[in-house]
């Protein structure tokens, strides 16, 4: 893995003997920091969903990216774009989010073509910005198959210069394991779908095993309401990273 992120992130996982990334999947500036304080130590990846925020401003972002550097991990901003390349550019580099400017790692869709991926490339000029491919979800009934992922892997080896990995379905490993196969170990496996004491949600969402989804070669393990909803977010993201 020769790109400067992948890098960074391999550097990390070994330092703070963590493979864990929390989801903050929460609306309020305020809260996303405090859970920053709570779960830092054990983390390498916050991921963060920038759109749901209801009090969005730049002081948030210049926190966020504060603790990062004191704490030593990355923000990946699951943006999940999934428009034509010059769409997503505008939509990496400008608006209000203006995305690029703080992010480490994004993720997109393969449905619009290898349009998506030059266009995040031209967005990401200049700039240290590793990209994730969704691969699979950990949804129920999603139509991400086989071919799909490896379609994913291929479009993937076409862009090594930006793509650094994927998102496998964590409440599978059967299917971590295939899309390890399918990818080698050039890239790495971001898991969502992942929680201790839950197999699933009422809006679709399955559940794995911690301990399963890494055994089956995920690099990292992405857990969100596992940690952020428990009565001490520390000690959950603690009970995490000890797989």
């Amino acid at each position: 893995m020769k790109h400067p992120i992948a890098q960074k992130l391999a550097e990390i996982i070994q330092t703070k003997k963590t493979r864990l990334c929390v989801a903050a999947d929460l609306t309020k500036a305020k809260a996303v920091l405090d859970l920053i304080d709570e779960v830092s130590e054990h983390i390498c990846i916050l991921k963060t969903h920038i759109d749901i925020m209801e009090d969005f401003s730049w002081d948030f972002i210049q926190e966020m990216r504060a603790r990062a550097r004191a704490h030593n991990f990355l923000i990946f901003e699951d943006r999940k774009f999934a428009d034509i390349g010059n769409t997503v550019k505008l939509q990496a580099g400008k608006g209000m989010y203006r995305i690029f400017e703080w992010a480490d790692i994004v993720n997109a869709h393969i449905l619009p073509g290898e349009g998506i991926i030059d266009g995040l490339r031209e967005a990401a000029q200049g700039k240290d910005i590793g990209l994730v491919l969704i691969a699979q979800m950990s949804s129920q009934n999603n139509f991400l198959d086989h071919e799909y992922s490896k379609r994913a892997v291929q479009m993937a080896c076409e862009a090594r210069d930006c793509v650094i990995g994927f998102i496998g379905s964590g409440s599978n490993p059967d299917q971590i394991k295939e899309l390890r196969v399918l990818c080698g170990e050039d890239f790495l496996i971001f898991a969502p779908g992942v929680q201790i004491m839950s197999a699933g949600d009422f809006l679709g969402q399955s559940y794995g095993d911690p301990r399963s989804t890494i055994q089956a070669g995920a690099d990292v393990i992405i857990v969100g309401r596992g940690i952020y909803e428990a009565d001490n977010a520390s000690a959950a993201a603690e009970a995490y990273r000890s797989f």
